[in-house]
């Protein structure tokens, strides 16, 4: 006996098949530049440290990867920091030059550009081609 009052049966679930049903935890998005600026000022008043780092990858190209002797490495930095900091860190003493191109996660910037933890830091040298 059926009738108009049939109760709905769940769905099967198969062995080794992850739910679709939606989870309590919110969606992962990238940080935006006002995520960054936000967490980083929440330390205190800009262009003071506060107690708390953050871990940045920085990354060399070209011939600027030969002098540095090494094409990638990790760097902690305390809150807040800008490009040409970062560069002060990693730099030898020498200024950066204006013709270095710099980039935060993939996008060229300036070098008073804020950096963020997790983020990726690259130095680009002048390139020509012909």
């Amino acid at each position: 006996m059926g009738g108009p009052f049939l109760r709905p049966q769940p769905a099967p679930v198969l062995a080794g098949h992850r739910s679709l049903r939606p989870t309590s935890h919110p969606p992962r998005h990238a940080p935006s530049h006002a995520d960054a600026a936000a967490r980083r000022l929440s330390g205190g008043e800009a262009g003071s440290y506060s107690s708390r780092a953050m871990a940045i990858t920085v990354k060399y190209f070209a011939s600027l990867r030969e002098r540095m002797g090494r094409g990638e490495e990790r760097l902690h930095l305390p809150f807040p920091a800008t490009v040409d900091e970062v560069w002060r860190r990693v730099g030898r003493g020498e200024p950066l030059a204006g013709n270095l191109l710099t980039a935060v996660n993939l996008e060229y910037v300036d070098p008073d550009h804020p950096v963020a933890d997790g983020d990726e830091v690259a130095f680009f040298p002048p390139v020509t081609g012909g």
